[in-house]
């Protein structure tokens, strides 16, 4: 599909969001890249064949003190083709999206878990 497809897709995919997880998206810039980069795949420890479908950058959350603020955003970034080629429909893509985002809010995981 085509990125403003899947961008639209990661945005109701937000939306759709519990507010429990929802709320936790303040201060995080959600982007899209098509795939991970080699560097970011090396930073992850992953084996060939392995890839991400997400990637939190910043301080978690579970590690910020009463003094974090006015820093600049943390990121997570959505990578489009791996999470494509894992699901069948939009509703898949949507819901894996939703899933990415939740796991990486929740737990603060390192890109390990978030491999394929």
């Amino acid at each position: 599909m085509d990125r403003e497809r899947f961008e639209w897709l990661v945005a109701k995919a937000l939306e759709g969001l519990p507010e429990e997880f929802s709320g936790r998206l303040d201060n995080i810039d959600i982007v899209v890249q098509d795939e991970p980069t080699s560097s970011q795949l090396t930073d992850a420890g992953l084996k060939p064949g392995q890839t991400l479908l997400g990637l939190y950058q910043g301080v978690p959350q579970t590690r910020r003190g009463r003094h974090y603020g006015t820093v600049v955003p943390d990121k997570i970034t959505i990578f489009q083709r791996p999470i494509e080629a894992r699901c069948g429909d939009e509703s898949e893509v949507r819901a894996e999206i939703q899933r990415v985002v939740i796991c990486l809010l929740y737990t603060s995981p390192s890109p390990r878990d978030l491999s394929t």
